[in-house]
């Protein structure tokens, strides 16, 4: 069995830092020492890494991520396989993706797919949640089957009427269902039946441009499916996650929830934090680029949502990785924005832009490692096997520059998309060398690892409950 050494960094986990070595056996951590301890100094290995001035944080998870999905009439622009590799090249060990239940078919069948998308090409380790587009009898019956394999989570649509769309006497049943089996009901809170109103209206008056998609997705929408998720999961006693949160409403309905006791979570991205409807709004088509549900919002709502990430009223930040090329896929909206195919890149981007909150003053050096990495390895049933540094944990481990300077642009990054969401914006930190169990699969800006190195994860249900 190998040993690896990591020596002289600074250990930095959501509960706290130290100066100390980590001695990696195999695929796990197995101790940690005081740098220069006579425990650390007794340690020998195969490889050392040196990590002086430098951090040893856990392994990223992203527990929102999109790889292949079909939308739109097209498809997400990362496989698993280049998916994976850029999350690793940021830092991210471990994604945890969505199957899809189509309607008129089986969860099994939705996740029997998603398993043949993904096996033998991951780069790093990966998990799924089960979208569920046709809530019935037979669908609720195999959600306690799926709860036993280890795919504990369930996502719902409020949105997206004909598509994923359920109605409130369908969240209801599987919410009530999740409150008997410990399966976790993530939700997309937006009212798309007023949506696809607004959305008529708007192209109607002639109104076609990619700004458009931000202007009829209110978010008073957003905070009224919010609002009614919250009270749908409390008749039925059920926990509730509310994903890619963006409005400052949407953050004070769950901020009001939490502080009733209830057990309700939110998760909010990246994008939502650093960009807005400025973005939807640039010259020609560009703002097609930042087409995404639910949308951009205005810029002043970013305060809100990093004081619900301070607050712990949003515990978690996930990419939505759903990339789709500028030319051929985002261009399918010319000339009518409700056909811009939804979603962003991001899965590369994340652990770096958390970093830059911390020198902008945003986050404390703990609070990002816990919304980046415990907290989602927790929310999600992988902690403490992902998400922490510790004995006993798998080796997901990433060496962490936090004085390296870089400009984010596609011409440099590893996702399989033509262009970046933040072309140009300069960030302080950067992932050095990347571990995952034991492997490293990025030094320097190389890539090491491989095709199926990357392992499916069995979940536990969620662990704030």
């Amino acid at each position: 069995m190998s040993r690896t050494v990591i020596r002289g960094g600074l250990v930095i986990t959501a509960a706290e830092e130290m100066h100390a070595d980590v001695l990696v056996e195999g695929e796990q951590v197995v101790a940690l020492a005081a740098t220069g301890s006579d425990a650390a100094g007794a340690w020998t290995a195969d490889r050392l890494i040196d990590a002086t001035g430098l951090y040893v944080i856990p392994g990223g998870v992203d527990a929102h991520t999109h790889m292949q999905l079909p939308f739109g009439g097209t498809e997400a622009s990362d496989t698993f396989e280049t998916g994976t590799r850029a999350a690793a090249f940021g830092g991210t060990t471990t994604i945890v993706d969505f199957a899809v239940q189509s309607v008129g078919s089986s969860l099994r069948a939705g996740l029997d797919a998603w398993h043949e998308k993904a096996a033998g090409v991951c780069a790093v380790d990966y998990g799924f949640h089960m979208i569920m587009a046709d809530v019935n009898e037979s669908s609720l019956k195999e959600m306690d089957l799926l709860v036993g394999e280890g795919v504990t989570s369930f996502k719902l649509f409020m949105a997206y009427p004909g598509v994923f769309y359920s109605d409130d006497g369908k969240i209801l049943r599987a919410m009530q269902h999740g409150a008997a089996n410990g399966g976790l009901v993530m939700m997309h809170a937006e009212n798309g039946i007023a949506i696809d109103v607004l959305v008529a209206q708007a192209l109607a008056a002639g109104h076609t441009d990619p700004r458009y998609h931000g202007e009829v997705r209110r978010e008073l929408l957003e905070a009224e499916a919010t609002h009614r998720a919250i009270k749908l999961a409390q008749v039925a006693g059920s926990p509730l996650y509310v994903v890619h949160v963006s409005a400052a409403s949407a953050v004070a309905e769950l901020a009001k929830a939490r502080d009733e006791g209830l057990p309700v979570f939110g998760e909010t991205c990246p994008q939502y934090l650093y960009l807005s409807t400025d973005n939807l709004a640039e010259p020609g088509f560009e703002g097609a680029k930042y087409v995404c549900s639910t949308p951009l919002r205005p810029r002043e709502h970013q305060a809100a949502l990093w004081r619900g990430l301070r607050t712990d009223d949003l515990q978690v930040v996930s990419t939505d990785h759903c990339p789709f090329c500028f030319a051929g896929q985002k261009e399918l909206g010319r000339g009518d924005f409700s056909k811009i195919p939804n979603g962003l890149p991001g899965v590369e981007n994340r652990m770096d832009l958390l970093h830059q909150a911390v020198l902008d003053g945003h986050l404390t050096r703990r609070r990002w490692i816990e919304i980046a990495c415990a907290a989602p390895a927790r929310m999600f049933g992988l902690y403490p096997r992902k998400g922490t540094v510790a004995p006993g944990a798998d080796a997901d481990l990433v060496v962490y520059d936090p004085a390296a300077e870089q400009t984010v642009s596609a011409a440099t990054h590893h996702m399989n998309v033509d262009y970046s969401a933040y072309e140009g914006r300069r960030l302080t930190g950067r992932a050095r060398t990347v571990l995952s169990r034991g492997t490293v699969v990025v030094d320097d800006g190389v890539y090491l690892g491989r095709p199926g190195h990357g392992r499916y994860q069995q979940r536990t249900t969620c662990q704030y409950l």
